[in-house]
Protein backbone atom coordinates (compact mmCIF):
# COMPACT_ATOMS: atom_id res chain seq x y z
CA UNK A 1 0.00 0.00 0.00
CA UNK A 2 1.51 3.43 -0.84
CA UNK A 3 1.86 5.98 1.83
CA UNK A 4 -0.09 9.00 1.17
CA UNK A 5 1.44 12.44 1.90
CA UNK A 6 0.00 15.00 4.66
CA UNK A 7 1.16 17.69 2.53
CA UNK A 8 -1.28 19.70 0.06
CA UNK A 9 -0.91 19.45 -3.24
CA UNK A 10 0.10 23.16 -4.57
CA UNK A 11 -2.22 23.99 -7.71
CA UNK A 12 -0.30 26.18 -10.39
CA UNK A 13 -3.20 26.96 -12.08
CA UNK A 14 -3.05 30.28 -14.02
CA UNK A 15 -6.14 32.02 -15.77
CA UNK A 16 -4.80 35.34 -16.75
CA UNK A 17 -6.08 36.79 -20.09
CA UNK A 18 -4.65 40.08 -21.93
CA UNK A 19 -6.20 40.55 -25.53
CA UNK A 20 -6.13 43.88 -27.66
CA UNK A 21 -8.44 44.20 -30.71
CA UNK A 22 -11.14 46.65 -31.93
CA UNK A 23 -15.01 46.60 -30.72
CA UNK A 24 -17.29 44.62 -33.23
CA UNK A 25 -20.42 44.30 -31.36
CA UNK A 26 -21.53 46.92 -29.20
CA UNK A 27 -22.29 46.47 -25.87
CA UNK A 28 -25.86 45.05 -24.31
CA UNK A 29 -27.08 45.60 -20.60
CA UNK A 30 -28.68 42.15 -19.27
CA UNK A 31 -30.18 41.56 -16.35
CA UNK A 32 -30.49 38.16 -14.89
CA UNK A 33 -33.32 36.11 -13.16
CA UNK A 34 -31.31 36.30 -9.93
CA UNK A 35 -30.95 40.09 -10.53
CA UNK A 36 -27.20 40.20 -11.70
CA UNK A 37 -26.09 42.69 -14.00
CA UNK A 38 -24.06 41.69 -16.75
CA UNK A 39 -22.89 43.62 -20.13
CA UNK A 40 -21.86 41.77 -23.16
CA UNK A 41 -20.20 42.47 -26.08
CA UNK A 42 -17.55 41.43 -28.63
CA UNK A 43 -13.91 42.41 -30.12
CA UNK A 44 -12.04 41.07 -33.27
CA UNK A 45 -8.17 40.09 -33.07
CA UNK A 46 -6.34 39.39 -35.71
CA UNK A 47 -3.90 36.12 -35.78
CA UNK A 48 -0.66 36.45 -36.55
CA UNK A 49 -0.49 34.19 -39.86
CA UNK A 50 -3.70 36.36 -40.94
CA UNK A 51 -7.42 36.04 -40.14
CA UNK A 52 -9.55 37.52 -37.64
CA UNK A 53 -10.85 35.83 -34.06
CA UNK A 54 -14.29 37.43 -32.68
CA UNK A 55 -13.87 36.96 -28.76
CA UNK A 56 -17.25 37.31 -26.77
CA UNK A 57 -16.65 39.27 -23.48
CA UNK A 58 -18.53 39.61 -20.38
CA UNK A 59 -18.20 42.28 -17.65
CA UNK A 60 -19.98 42.10 -14.16
CA UNK A 61 -17.99 44.55 -12.54
CA UNK A 62 -19.67 48.27 -11.85
CA UNK A 63 -16.96 50.01 -13.96
CA UNK A 64 -15.87 47.12 -16.53
CA UNK A 65 -20.12 47.50 -17.31
CA UNK A 66 -20.07 51.12 -17.44
CA UNK A 67 -16.73 51.18 -19.75
CA UNK A 68 -18.22 48.60 -21.76
CA UNK A 69 -20.98 50.68 -22.62
CA UNK A 70 -19.57 53.54 -23.47
CA UNK A 71 -17.65 51.64 -26.73
CA UNK A 72 -18.07 52.71 -29.62
CA UNK A 73 -17.94 50.13 -32.94
CA UNK A 74 -14.53 49.67 -34.17
CA UNK A 75 -12.70 51.38 -31.07
CA UNK A 76 -9.65 50.13 -30.18
CA UNK A 77 -9.49 48.26 -26.75
CA UNK A 78 -6.99 46.15 -24.51
CA UNK A 79 -8.97 43.74 -22.02
CA UNK A 80 -7.43 42.14 -18.99
CA UNK A 81 -9.77 38.95 -17.09
CA UNK A 82 -9.96 35.43 -17.36
CA UNK A 83 -11.47 32.56 -19.57
CA UNK A 84 -14.62 30.61 -18.79
CA UNK A 85 -16.90 28.19 -20.48
CA UNK A 86 -20.30 28.68 -20.25
CA UNK A 87 -22.83 25.51 -20.48
CA UNK A 88 -26.45 26.24 -21.43
CA UNK A 89 -29.88 23.81 -22.64
CA UNK A 90 -30.07 24.31 -25.87
CA UNK A 91 -33.16 22.88 -28.15
CA UNK A 92 -30.44 20.48 -29.44
CA UNK A 93 -29.18 19.63 -26.23
CA UNK A 94 -26.50 20.73 -23.94
CA UNK A 95 -24.18 23.54 -25.54
CA UNK A 96 -21.47 25.99 -24.54
CA UNK A 97 -19.44 28.44 -25.34
CA UNK A 98 -16.03 29.89 -24.19
CA UNK A 99 -16.12 34.21 -23.02
CA UNK A 100 -13.48 35.94 -21.44
CA UNK A 101 -14.76 37.93 -18.45
CA UNK A 102 -13.13 41.01 -17.91
CA UNK A 103 -11.40 42.75 -15.10
CA UNK A 104 -10.28 45.57 -17.09
CA UNK A 105 -10.90 47.40 -20.30
CA UNK A 106 -8.91 50.01 -21.68
CA UNK A 107 -9.25 52.34 -24.48
CA UNK A 108 -5.80 52.44 -26.85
Amino acid sequence: MAEQSSAEEIDYSLNDVALRGWVTTIATERELPSGDVVVQFRIAITRSEGGVDTIDLESWSAKSRRTALSLKDGEWVEISGSIRRRFWKSANGLASRWQVVTNEIKRI
